[in-house]
């Protein structure tokens, strides 16, 4: 089946082109059925490669296509790795790909026939994008797909791009994920010219022999977590992925569950023996990674917008994931990625759907008492909240536990941060439940005559995605309740980069006391959320004080707008307008005018009088005797 495995980009590929190309002419049924058939096709295959992976004794398989690039003694081959680590997240990608395109079906139904094809032709060229990124067997592949999905956020951010303000955030998207990618390409030179090769099989042992704290080890990871910071929204460039929600509602599910956010967690992970051996770059993302899913939590505890805070929500998950990575649980990040696909595509999605049923309103003080009007949308988003949450049972509280006490075993400090922001999560997520869908409707009469629930092809992908919510986290249980089959699974991938991490386990008590202890406090601030929003009521004041300033984001956006953008226009401003205009434009024009007006005296010249010329022969004449005698 792995030699297949060309098959799994292609398709969405085919896809893209099939509706990008018939954009015009193309019906939706046709366009829905390529779009959605050709990811749907692509899971079928993924999971045939899952269960070859998966089976007993089998070794990574390189797929090498043809040769990419031939410079000299480097080689770069167009070639597919098929191992445990791939295969888990083209299973992840196509499918919560395909459920996202199945919901899209019903969710962009109103746009137009070139509109609808449009959007799906972007959306598989997102998917096939991302297929490539984690399919590559090097770096250089990885980077196309890292640049793929980077050019089709900005077209998805900016769908409507008639409207100013998406644009922008198009613009915002694109811009800041160039500074990390400008990071990563420095990281992808550095290995050429150390290793001379990009390859992960050639790469990889010759990083292992290097030995721990290895200054060039140290410059490589260092360079390509700043692209990772930049892909996975990280301090400092995270404040581009809560203004990506800007567009259609299924593309934030897709970027911020099943694609883009999770590029850097994979490269990371990909990358496990370069950071295992640079031990000072581990605690640095550790530390951006707490300092980023406290920030974001706290963002999000005022926010008002639906997919604002989900979006804010993402940015705290992430970081989550970057905590894991950064005390060397690599296993524990992928599974959060896992699990966080499935509750935040849930997420998006339910809020797609009170969306849909608001009539395009996101503002959740104009909303309330939902869940009599939206019962599957109510039930699927509470199962959503109770995952992130991480209330036990569900998938989330598995993989947040994990990372909780990875954290503990490690830094005690970033455990405490951890568990702070997992109760901040618990309680923004529960003030967004309980004041979209409990109490007392506050919309419009008109906007609670038209309120009903959404079409299957939306609510079906719901109840699939609740499922995988509450039951995804059982492949990952802890060592104590079982055997941890993901860990298991994943083993393979990571076993390289064990003989040099440090050991930090913990007593099976321990682990117990840890998962109490934050189930309890979890479950207090749920209590606490719902005491104080279950009827909640607006009334119209202005927020003051920390609330404002949470509101505004503490103001990150503005101080980048001061710091950053401002002197860069001037700047720019300064070059257009002094330099170029009035130093190197009147400098040519100067050239110019003078070359033209010294043609004109000498046309004075060409009189066509014989007299003249005889008469300007002997003045020239006497002039070069003149030189002459002189010199």
């Amino acid at each position: 089946m792995s030699n297949l495995v060309w098959l799994v980009p292609l398709l969405p590929f085919i896809g893209f082109l099939v509706n990008g190309l018939g954009r015009k002419f193309l019906p939706k049924a046709g366009v829905s059925v390529v779009g959605s058939g050709s990811v749907i096709a692509a899971f079928a295959i993924a999971v045939g490669i899952f269960l070859q992976v998966k089976a007993p004794g089998f070794t990574p398989q390189v797929v090498s296509l043809f040769d990419f690039i031939s410079v000299g003694k480097l080689q770069i081959p167009f070639a597919f790795q098929v191992d445990q680590l791939s295969a888990l997240f083209l299973l992840i990608i196509t499918g919560v790909g395909s459920l996202i395109h199945i919901y899209s079906v019903a969710y962009m139904h109103e746009e137009s026939n070139e509109g609808f094809a449009r959007y799906f032709a972007y959306l598989n060229l997102f998917v096939f994008s991302m297929l490539l990124l984690v399919l590559g067997a090097n770096y250089v592949m990885m980077f196309i797909g890292w640049e793929g999905v980077g050019l089709c956020s900005y077209l998805l951010i900016g769908f409507w791009f008639k409207n100013p303000s998406y644009s922008k955030a198009a613009n915002k998207a694109f811009i800041m994920n160039r500074i990390g990618d400008l990071g990563f390409l420095l990281g992808i030179f550095y290995i050429i010219a150390n290793f001379g090769s990009v390859s992960y099989a050639a790469v990889f042992p010759q990083a292992a022999t290097l030995g721990a704290g290895n200054h060039t080890l140290v410059i490589i990871a260092v360079l390509l977590f700043i692209g990772a910071m930049g892909k996975s929204a990280q301090i400092p460039l995270y404040t581009w992925l809560p203004d990506a929600m800007a567009g259609p509602t299924p593309v934030s599910a897709l970027i911020h569950a099943a694609t883009m956010v999770t590029a850097g967690i994979y490269m990371i992970a990909r990358s496990n023996v370069i950071y295992t051996l640079t031990p000072s770059v581990q605690q640095f993302i550790a530390i951006i990674g707490v300092a980023t899913a406290l920030l974001a939590a706290s963002i999000a505890i005022a926010q008002n917008d639906i997919k604002k805070v989900l979006a804010y929500s993402t940015v705290s998950q992430l970081g989550y994931m970057f905590i894991a990575l950064g005390v060397g649980a690599y296993g524990t990040a992928v599974f959060h990625v896992m699990t966080h696909a499935f509750f935040k595509a849930l997420l998006f999605l339910g809020s797609g759907s009170v969306i849909h049923a608001m009539g395009g309103e996101q503002d959740i003080r104009k909303m309330g008492g939902l869940k009599k009007y939206l019962p599957t949308t109510n039930w699927t988003f509470l199962v959503g909240c109770l995952a992130i949450a991480g209330i036990p049972g569900l998938s989330g509280f598995f993989s947040k536990d994990e990372i909780l006490a990875s954290a503990f075993a490690t830094n005690k400090i970033i455990y405490v941060l951890a568990l702070l922001g997992a109760l901040m999560t618990a309680f923004y997520m529960f003030r967004l439940y309980f004041i979209t869908f409990t109490g007392s409707f506050r919309g419009t009469h008109e906007q609670e005559h038209h309120l009903h629930e959404s079409p299957a092809a939306m609510t079906i992908p719901l109840v699939i995605l609740a499922l995988l919510s509450i039951f995804g986290g059982y492949v990952g249980l802890p060592e104590i309740f079982g055997k941890n089959m993901l860990h298991e699974y994943l083993a393979p991938i990571f076993a390289p980069s064990a003989p040099f991490a440090a050991v930090h386990e913990l007593e099976h008590s321990t682990e117990i006391i840890l998962m109490v202890i934050s189930s309890v406090l979890v479950i207090v601030m749920i209590a606490f959320a719902w005491g104080r929003y279950r009827n909640y009521q607006d009334n119209g004041a202005e927020s003051t004080g920390l609330t404002k300033v949470l509101e505004n984001k503490w103001y990150v956006d503005e101080l980048y707008d001061a710091v950053i953008v401002r002197p860069l226009m001037a700047l720019s401003q300064f070059f257009s307008e002094v330099m170029e205009k009035m130093g190197i434009d009147r400098l040519v024009n100067g050239i110019g005018k003078t070359v033209q007006w010294g043609g004109q005296q000498l046309r004075v010249i060409q009189n066509g009088q014989v007299g003249f010329y005889i008469f300007a022969m002997v003045l020239g004449m006497i002039v070069l005797l003149v030189i002459g005698l002189l010199f």
